[in-house]
């Protein structure tokens, strides 16, 4: 006789592994769309009424506010917005009154819904905008993180999180204290391609993980921008790119490094590299045994995330762009949907935040937190010479 016992706590559980299937659906139809929904009702029939401390009404997409019309809003995010199943673009906040008239008569939206930084904090009588999505510079965005939290707005920031630890924690602190939710932009954890690497490198298909490269790196334009200023940036293009890399090592492992040694390159170009890091190279060393080597760079063009096991190997190449991505084992190509990264992001949140659950803490601020403390541990390695002990 087969077991029909289902607590609330095996229905929240296998509703978060449905969930962490459905984020890997295709934007269009699939074979195995239907399979997940199919199984979505049936454990939603198991229970009339679960547990839920959602204050949305049922049906109605978030509204989403981005912070900063730069590139990655304007070209990813925005269009990503009109994809989207469980959010919206419903607001802006941008310094540049020309970019405001230009988006509001794009995306339709409404005077009210638009703010400069002087006006941002009357968000909060916004009940329109359920989410601030923070897309400014690295040093700016522990301030408007804390000030979109106490106008009691859950809150997406952009990776890395900040630039120091302390600022990571005053963030998370924030977002507490007003009972809203944090969201690191971590946007390859709903992909697809990602996700099976995950899958092979967690679950040891290929057996136990002995050699990992995690590379992120390419030519930069131009060197006026914020990204090549310290006091806006922290750092250079491990601020910037290297954060996939680390990313990428220890979601393939599973693991947390145990130590770290680093090098900076020379600089070949000295002008244009006054104020940040030109290259950069690390070696994480990982309780298993694992090791993985890592570049990333502003001046050459590396993108790949490969795995070499006891039993074979897999890879990523391009590991860590926006799309489509590419993979093969040794036993042939990785197969998966390509996917809209930035869609299934916000979807993923805010279907989180519409169900009343807490976010998987794989994209929360706390592992914000964790890669910031990776990244100022590798600095101080290149900085230093010496292997920094990372299990302290």
């Amino acid at each position: 006789m087969k077991n029909t016992d289902f607590s609330r706590r095996d229905f929240i559980q296998r509703l978060s592994a449905l969930s962490a299937g459905l984020s890997s659906i295709p934007l269009i139809g699939s074979a195995g769309a239907q399979g997940y929904q199919d199984e979505y009702a049936r454990i939603h029939s198991l229970l009339a009424k679960p547990e839920s401390t959602s204050i949305f009404q049922p049906g109605r997409k978030l509204g989403i506010a981005l912070v900063g019309l730069g590139s990655y809003s304007k070209n990813q995010l925005a269009p990503a917005l009109q994809q989207t199943q469980n959010c919206r673009l419903a607001g802006i906040v941008t310094g540049t009154p020309s970019k405001a008239e230009e988006w509001m008569k794009k995306y339709n939206i409404p005077k009210e819904n638009v703010y400069d930084y002087k006006t941002f904090d009357r968000i909060a009588d916004n009940k329109d905008i359920d989410v601030v999505y923070v897309v400014l510079p690295n040093s700016m965005h522990r301030e408007y993180v804390v000030r979109a939290a106490q106008a009691g707005k859950h809150v997406i920031c952009e990776k890395p999180m900040a630039i120091t630890e302390k600022d990571c924690q005053a963030m998370i602190d924030a977002c507490k204290k007003a009972n809203k939710q944090l969201a690191i932009g971590y946007r390859l954890h709903y992909e697809p391609f990602t996700k099976e690497v995950m899958r092979l490198g967690q679950e040891k298909v290929f057996g136990p993980v002995k050699f990992m490269e995690s590379s992120d790196a390419f030519r930069i334009g131009d060197p006026t921008q914020w990204r090549m200023k310290k006091e806006f940036a922290g750092g250079g293009p491990l601020m910037d790119v290297g954060i996939y890399a680390v990313q990428g090592a220890r979601y393939v492992t599973g693991e947390e490094p145990i130590s770290v040694t680093a090098q900076f390159s020379p600089k070949t170009e000295p002008q244009k590299f006054k104020d940040v890091e030109e290259t950069l190279f690390w070696q994480f060393q990982f309780p298993s045994g694992a090791v993985c080597n890592s570049t990333t760079s502003y001046t050459a063009g590396v993108e790949r995330l490969y795995a070499s096991c006891q039993n074979g190997w897999f890879e990523l190449s391009p590991a860590f762009g926006y799309g489509p991505l590419k993979g093969r084992t040794s036993k042939g190509p990785i197969e998966q949907p390509v996917v809209n990264h930035q869609a299934m992001h916000m979807d993923g949140v805010c279907k989180n935040l519409i169900d009343g659950k807490k976010l998987p803490d794989h994209i929360t601020g706390e592992e914000g937190l964790r890669d910031v403390r990776l990244l100022q541990a590798i600095y101080r390695a290149a900085e230093t010479g010496r292997k920094i002990d990372l299990k302290a």
